[in-house]
């Protein structure tokens, strides 16, 4: 058994863990043949239905967001679709790992976020007071600093409460 997070395509609904085995188990989840997207920066692959584009599946913010702020280079290139199943990335034999606990916590449980900026030339991080209920809203903000204002180096989302998730504090990789 693998443990996993669902993302439905719906924003409303909640992200979901489950367990996994077979690859009927991640067909009936995405509703269709697999497709991974691996997401190394996070430790994850993300599996969504192979055909979802073509069969007009609904498009899963949360899902694309999440793979556009971790991989820079497939921002505004593509974008998933349908349901999305997270899981660890394969090991050594290719098989699919439990997904990592703190991905666990940073997208399946409530928290607060912030966003922290850091410009270029300088080496220290900048916040503001804004923070964000949800971790996919402070990673959209994340992504339109990081995009919009030319004086941003990198971006990085952080749980407010530092001591206590200190683990999440996974910066993309600087989209140069």
């Amino acid at each position: 058994m693998v443990k996993a997070l669902v993302i439905p395509t719906t924003e409303g609904e909640p992200i979901k863990e489950c367990d996994v085995d077979a690859l009927e188990d991640y067909q009936s989840v995405v509703g269709g043949w697999i497709e991974p997207v691996d997401v190394p920066t996070l430790g994850v692959t993300v599996y969504v239905h192979e055909e979802g584009l073509m069969l007009n599946l609904p498009f899963n913010p949360r899902a694309t967001f999440l793979w556009w702020y971790f991989v820079p280079e497939a921002r505004q290139r593509a974008m998933l679709v349908g349901p999305a199943l997270i899981t660890g990335l394969p090991d050594r034999s290719g098989d699919s790992t439990d997904v990592p606990s703190e991905v666990v916590a940073m997208l399946a449980h409530p928290g607060e976020w912030r966003v922290e900026v850091r410009t270029v030339g300088d080496p220290k991080w900048y916040r503001n007071q804004m923070t964000y209920a949800d971790y996919f809203e402070a990673l959209v903000w994340a992504m339109v600093t990081l995009e919009r204002w030319t004086a941003a180096e990198d971006t990085r989302v952080l749980p407010v409460l530092h001591d206590e998730i200190a683990s999440t504090n996974v910066s993309p990789p600087s989209a140069a």
